[in-house]
């Protein structure tokens, strides 16, 4: 699971900023919300323009960096009202009792990269430029290193850490994650997979997606053929096709026919389910695009109730979600923008007591990230 993250010079992150995901000393939500002292999840709350999407960026930029099928153009992610060319990350993560600590930097000018990876504090792998110490498989010194990618990628590819089954493990659980922007509808996968909905239910079938239905008494389900009938009508078309059947009319509805929310909904379960099921972090842009707010709290619990081993890491609008009966106040960060770009501030680090509202204290300005705005008569 991931730990921490650190970042500077990024995006619009111009100064040092630290993500934890380790608990603190609050007692709420322990069981469902914690797996092993980490966090199953993190909240991101604020302004538009603040920095939110920047915020879980940051986890995607990984994943796109060591698993993404194109090339990283790192440029892009400098921040760019800074005069500092050096972008600079470091990630944690523990696997299997280990602390998997993974450091990036590049420069801009020069299109330096320095890698570093460390186990348990050990360092097994290092990279200044274009000369690598490699000491994962076997002890190796690489002196042409390529001057544009990461090469843990490439050691990755070309050994698939053989031999070490904690970088084995670390490495799957990077390729179960999941980036979503539901704004843009928008997703990309990290492993071979496909779990795009007719993909998804192609494979599967429907009952998983029935069951999530009959559990949460959404009085719906969905059927997949190419026929289907009801008291009133029947639609027959060429190839199989996604219906919704409202319990107590029974009268198919064609998927593009739906409401928004409800298609929104069935193309995020067969990524929530994945990541569930296998362990790995769903990154989820925009979550309040299409959700009736008691849909989002819903989805949240499922899946802090459900995970072991995953983590959601989300932006949202919706200041229902800030609730101590939904997420502990070491699981939220609000983010704002000024004249050093976006800064963030956890919750916890004001020392909510369990019972208060969080909500409320979050739009009194206790926490930060509250928008100032202003109407001015004429």
């Amino acid at each position: 699971m991931l730990k921490s993250y650190e970042i500077n010079n990024f995006k619009s992150f111009k100064n040092t900023t630290i993500v934890d995901f380790k608990k603190t000393n609050y007692h709420i939500l322990s069981d469902t919300n914690t797996c092993n002292d980490i966090l199953k999840g993190m909240m991101f709350v604020g302004a538009n323009a603040s920095g939110k999407s920047n915020s879980i960026i940051a986890v995607k930029f990984l994943l796109d960096c060591l698993l993404g099928k194109n090339d990283v153009a790192m440029d892009n992610y400098i921040c760019l009202f800074s005069k500092d060319p050096t972008m600079a990350l470091k990630y944690t993560f523990v696997i299997d009792n280990c602390n998997i600590e993974y450091r990036l930097s590049y420069q801009r000018i020069d299109k330096f990269i320095k890698e570093e990876l460390l186990l348990n504090g050990m360092s097994v792998f290092k990279r200044d430029g274009s000369v690598a110490t490699v000491e994962i498989t076997e002890k190796t010194t690489h002196t042409d290193v390529p001057k544009n990618t990461l090469f843990l990628r490439d050691i990755y590819f070309n050994t698939k850490f053989r031999g070490n089954s904690t970088l084995q493990k670390w490495f799957e659980f990077l390729s179960n994650s999941v980036y979503l922007d539901l704004y843009e509808q928008r997703a990309i996968q990290y492993r071979d997979i496909d779990l795009s909905l007719k993909s998804y239910i192609e494979e599967r079938g429907a009952e998983q997606i029935n069951s999530f239905f009959d559990e949460y008494n959404f009085e719906q389900h969905i059927e997949y053929d190419k026929t289907a009938k009801g008291n009133l009508i029947s639609v027959e078309a060429p190839e199989k096709m996604i219906y919704f059947k409202r319990k107590g009319i029974e009268e198919p509805i064609p998927y593009m026919l739906e409401s928004l929310g409800n298609r929104t909904l069935l193309r995020l379960l067969p990524f929530f389910f994945h990541c569930i099921e296998n362990s790995g972090m769903l990154l989820l842009d925009e979550f309040s695009s299409g959700f009736h707010n008691e849909l989002e709290e819903l989805l949240i619990r499922y899946f802090m109730r459900k995970s072991n081993g995953a983590q959601l890491i989300f932006v949202s609008h919706s200041t229902n979600l800030i609730s101590n009966s939904l997420l502990r106040p070491d699981q939220i960060y609000s983010v704002d923008f000024g004249k050093n770009g976006s800064c963030i501030k956890k919750f916890s680090s004001e020392k909510p007591r369990e019972a208060q509202n969080l909500e409320k204290m979050y739009l009194g300005g206790v926490f930060n990230g509250v928008p100032k705005y202003e109407y001015k008569i004429k």
